[in-house]
């Protein structure tokens, strides 16, 4: 199950708010190394640290890294802050937050006052890497509008390890973050998807976009990811009476025949798991021989009659990424690789401000 070393720290490379960078020397070579602060202590040059090295081993994408589990130089860490919630219960790793749910929250009392989202837009993105061009359509059209973003814990717990989320909210992308289930470390907390919809709302956010963080997981099998969690998001803001928009998940570049055109993953989360509808957005630059292509896959899922199909640009949310310095891959792959994949985003974060008005 794990893969446990002990390593010394070679050299602290960056620090970027609750998240460092470390490189380390682990079996008599050198690699790179995460360690978040809150949990393990700060790192510093020479430090004996023990490692999980378990997803480098693996030659993981994303999670390929060691992971910090223990330093030596910080045996006593206290912990200070407020809240009676675990996340991460039950294992050597689980911490206590406040929770946006508790009494001794802020926004308790405005919680329990609401039950709905009252018609409030929720993008619902299936990838972490779909984030910077809806974000980037919001702002762009709509600049005054406060974006919330929820983070399920379909991906990375931690919403440190994202670095997209970090310069998002430098870059006043992204106003706020919520990070629900076992997923924490965000700007506000919450115990699962639709209290943390309601404590955005509940914060004031315009529109809330909703994806896992980094390192999707599949098994190549039709119920076997964590991209199905769309569907279930989608009918939980229908049940808080918001309005779900779905970002398909679109490529014409990725070699995998199940991820060719709309990904399997939409594919089922749409048909099978979404018992209520969404807003599917299609960006309107993608050329007519591969918007037939999608076409004949949504009928024949039985799609195009679940769901309300609407076609937007999505390229204006990537020229305004490429203008703000932000550089944007899905699975190694940038735009130009891969247009679909962002303009579909970027078309979806268009449409959602459409509702604002």
């Amino acid at each position: 199950m794990i893969r446990l070393r002990v390593g010394n720290v070679k050299e602290v490379l960056n620090r970027n708010g609750d998240i460092e960078e470390l490189m380390v020397e682990v079996d008599g070579m050198i690699q790179k190394a995460i360690n978040y602060p809150a949990m393990t202590g700060p790192a510093k040059k020479n430090d004996r640290v023990a490692l999980n090295t378990t997803a480098l081993t693996l030659n993981l994408g994303t999670g390929g890294y060691h992971f910090v589990m223990f330093n030596y130089s910080n045996t006593i860490i206290n912990e200070y802050s407020l809240g009676h919630i675990m996340k991460l219960r039950y294992t050597p790793f689980q911490i206590k937050c406040m929770s946006s749910e508790e009494h001794e929250s802020h926004l308790r009392e405005k919680i329990e006052r609401i039950d709905s989202l009252d018609n409030m837009p929720v993008v619902i993105a299936p990838l972490h890497s779909m984030i910077p061009p809806v974000c980037a359509a919001i702002k762009l059209n709509k600049p005054e509008s406060k974006v919330a973003y929820v983070m399920t814990d379909g991906g990375a717990l931690p919403i440190f390890f994202s670095r997209l989320v970090y310069i998002l909210k430098q870059k006043k992308m992204i106003d706020i973050t919520v990070t629900e289930g076992h997923a924490f470390g965000g700007d506000l907390e919450a115990v699962n998807v639709y209290s943390a919809l309601l404590a955005a709302k509940a914060w004031g956010a315009d529109i809330a976009v909703v994806s896992m963080g980094p390192g999707i997981t599949g098994t190549g099998t039709k119920f076997g990811n964590t991209g199905l969690e769309q569907g279930e998001i989608i009918n939980a803001v229908n049940i808080l009476k918001g309005f779900a928009i779905a970002v398909p998940r679109i490529s014409f570049a990725d070699n995998r025949s199940r991820h060719f055109g709309v990904s399997h993953h939409t594919l089922t989360a749409l048909s099978l798991i979404a018992i209520t509808p969404a807003t599917l957005v299609l960006p309107e630059e993608m050329d007519k021989e591969k918007l037939s292509f999608i076409y004949q896959q949504l009928q024949q899922y039985g799609i195009i009659e679940k769901h309300i199909i609407e076609v937007r640009k999505g390229f204006s949310a990537i020229k305004h990424l490429k203008d703000m310095g932000i550089h944007v891959t899905t699975m190694g792959r940038s735009y130009d690789e891969d247009p679909e994949f962002f303009l579909t985003a970027g078309a979806a974060g268009l449409f959602s401000i459409e509702k604002l008005f």
